[in-house]
């Protein structure tokens, strides 16, 4: 029996794995994950990693022949760019885990500790037992907390079936624009924009539709061009208030300007994405787009924990909309993910109970933001050529390097735009910094100050020094 089952049905399944001019790489490398190849001299293999190639071949024991397994992806994930942020904050870990001295500017990632009474609420939630699955759209204690903060704080009124508790922020915007774009539809997005809006609407069969700003307006959106590029297939406008990655802050009277239109539009929804809300600088002020008269109808108020908070890794954000829209995303979250972490969510109602926007432990992590941003826009505002927006809220600083391209450095090459720069500067500067061009600005450079001002410091000093080793190329 055992013999005649070997040789008649038992197949094997083989792969067929070529790596081109290069040892075999642990999956974990990042060395291949960034977008953009290169190598660092002093701390990288003899031999470059390059891409490779995988076949997987099924074959039959009884010597049929061999069979081709399709390794094939869908369209819609082929469409699809990996997030540069990620890509670089990866390989950055890699490099300091490897033993290089790497300062990583890359993430967006507040450094420091979760506040104490919020840590403590998860470890209560553990030590209770509150470790079982939850209702889908979140606990009713957690959304009926997001209907407190939201009245209190931005002067909106929700209830509890009207809010949807997600694994992130991330998820909550992917879940909208999955439930209310159609195949064809359009999505506003005004650039420099957060590196994955764009692939949202294309992994809904949505078009993004890019609307340029201008470091001179410190990069809001314009509304005539917002106006100009209106269509019977724009859907969805998304705001990002304060901005990632630029750190700017939309006033009440721009956003009134940009209400005016969308009220002409009856298929025009917004998604207002506020994750940074409570990290502003004063005298700005944050303005919740739905708060706006006739807009709570068409909005979608994205929020969450993981800035201003420090919870980064507790994966908790929410959305509050008109019932018809946020039940459309539970559904999604049903037979995509089911409900967020129990502990989280216990975690995040001791978080909105830290008093009005975060209380103390929040103010004291913007008062050090504030400091690090004064720092940087003090210390590149001395470089010549360089233009700077500066940012009044989130802990991003979104600089124009572009009078350096062109330029050449001994032993590197030229500098022919922001990703060429950013490799230059990981190269000789050990710093990692993202390019504008994975946020639709090639002319700028994003720099995160979610760090330590020491470490900022640092990391000041060898980008200027790498700055000053680059050359115009000599006419001949």
């Amino acid at each position: 029996m055992a013999s005649s089952l070997h040789s008649s049905s038992i197949t094997r399944v083989g792969f067929r794995t070529q790596f081109l001019g290069a040892d075999l790489v642990p999956e974990s490398s990042c060395f291949r994950s960034v977008s953009f190849p290169y190598q660092l001299k002093s701390f990288v293999p003899a031999k470059p990693v390059e891409s490779y190639k995988m076949s997987a071949v099924v074959k039959a024991v009884s010597s049929l022949d061999q069979v081709e397994l399709d390794l094939s992806l869908s369209p819609r994930v082929n469409s699809v760019k990996p997030s540069k942020t990620v890509a670089i904050t990866d390989q950055a870990t890699a490099l300091v885990q490897a033993g290089v001295p790497v300062i990583r500017l890359a993430a967006g990632e507040p450094d420091f500790d979760t506040p104490a009474p919020i840590a403590e609420a998860g470890k209560t939630a553990i030590r209770e037992g509150y470790t079982r699955y939850t209702p889908n759209a979140g606990t009713l204690e957690l959304r009926e907390a997001i209907c407190r903060k939201l009245k209190e704080e931005n002067g909106l009124s929700y209830t509890s079936d009207q809010i949807l508790v997600s694994n992130g922020a991330k998820q909550s915007i992917v879940q909208a624009v999955l439930a209310v774009c159609s195949p064809g539809d359009e999505v506003l997005i005004p650039a420099p924009f957060w590196v994955s809006y764009p692939e949202m609407a294309r992994l809904a069969d949505a078009t993004p539709v890019i609307l340029p700003t201008r470091i001179e307006d410190n990069f809001l959106l314009d509304p005539k061009l917002l106006e100009s590029k209106l269509t019977e297939k724009s859907r969805l406008l998304i705001l990002c208030s304060p901005s990632n990655p630029t750190g700017s802050v939309y006033h009440k009277g721009l956003l009134e300007e940009i209400a005016k239109i969308a009220a002409r539009h009856p298929r025009l929804l917004v998604l207002s994405d506020e994750i940074y809300e409570h990290i502003i600088y004063s005298p700005a002020t944050h303005t919740s787009f739905a708060s706006l008269p006739g807009m709570w109808e068409r909005t979608l108020t994205v929020n969450g924990f993981s800035k201003a908070f420090a919870m980064t890794g507790w994966r908790l954000g929410y959305i509050a909309g008109p019932k018809h829209f946020v039940a459309a995303c539970n559904k999604i979250q049903s037979q995509f993910t089911s409900g967020a972490s129990s502990i989280s969510q216990k975690a995040a109602v001791a978080a909105l109970g830290l008093g009005h926007a975060g209380g103390e432990a929040v103010a004291t992590m913007v008062k050090a933001f504030r400091e690090r941003r004064d720092f940087l826009v003090r210390s590149f505002g001395e470089l010549e050529g360089v233009k700077i927006s500066e940012p009044m809220g989130a802990f991003y600083l979104f600089i124009d390097f572009s009078s350096y391209y062109g330029t050449e450095a001994e032993g590197f090459g030229k500098i022919d735009n922001s990703e060429s720069l950013c490799r230059y500067l990981l190269d000789q500067g050990q710093v990692a910094l993202v390019p504008g061009d994975a946020f639709g600005d090639d002319t700028c450079i994003r720099i995160s100050y979610a760090a330590s001002l020491t470490t900022v410091q640092a990391a000041v000093e060898r980008i200027k020094k790498a700055l000053i080793a680059l050359k115009r190329p000599a006419h001949v």
